[in-house]
């Protein structure tokens, strides 16, 4: 796996802090990691973006970034918008196969969800994913609502033949609610691929030599941590 797709089921699901974890926990594996941001928006030329957060908190990733809007909007409107040039699949596509050939590990962050739309024709990150025939890994939300936005997520990429490589939440709660809790058991089952990882709640405010020591028990093996889903489910009151 020389380079997986990142992406979340919307805005504000903790898609940065878990591409953050992930590069974390290959990089304690002895891995070496790059991070592409294929559009970056809501953030001004001399403002801080995704890719720099990850390295913040995981330490000595490459970082990349293709495009940046000032306008915290979706990327085809963004640039449309600044009058800018768009990002395209394309572009994401040959991005992550050069860092490819110089690091173990890609990750490749979208920005908000899956169909989002990076240029006027329609190009998402959907289409980055199949062009690179590269796994997504899914991040979604533990509570109410979230296994609508998971599975139709999961549809489209089954309709596109791309591999769900599985989902992890983004943010677990303190005080999980009932949904919270029953949506451990359900995330895989409407997305058909295994639940990978849970963040907690509160994990990107962590100082980040503590993150970097802690990463590894949020995510599952395949994601080079220690992470157990049986485990937390019995832990969190999730078995039922």
């Amino acid at each position: 796996m020389p380079i997986l797709v990142i992406t979340g089921t919307g805005t504000e699901v903790g898609k940065t802090v878990t591409t953050a974890a992930v590069a974390a926990s290959a990089l304690a594996a002895g891995r070496s990691v790059a991070v592409l941001k294929a559009a970056q928006t809501g953030v001004r030329a001399d403002e801080s973006g995704d890719a720099a957060e990850v390295a913040r908190l995981a330490g000595a990733v490459t970082t990349a970034e293709l495009a940046r809007y000032p306008e915290p909007l979706a990327p085809a409107t963004a640039a449309r918008r600044a009058g800018l040039a768009a990002v395209r699949p394309q572009d994401v596509a040959q991005a992550a196969q050069k860092l490819a050939a110089e690091h173990d590990l890609v990750l490749v962050e979208g920005a908000g969800g899956l169909l989002v739309r990076f240029d006027e024709a329609g190009g998402t990150l959907a289409d980055a994913a199949q062009l690179l025939r590269a796994p997504v890994l899914v991040v979604a939300t533990a509570g109410l609502g979230t296994l609508n936005t998971t599975e139709l997520t999961a549809r489209e990429l089954r309709t596109r033949g791309v591999e769900l490589l599985g989902v992890v939440i983004g943010s677990w709660p303190d005080s999980p609610d009932l949904a919270s809790r029953c949506n451990v058991a359900d995330l895989p089952e409407v997305a058909g691929a295994p639940l990978l990882g849970a963040l907690p709640s509160g994990a990107g405010a962590l100082a980040p030599a503590d993150f970097r020591t802690v990463a590894p028990g949020w995510l599952a093996p395949r994601l080079d941590g220690t992470w157990e889903a049986a485990a937390f489910r019995e832990r969190t009151g999730s078995g039922f």
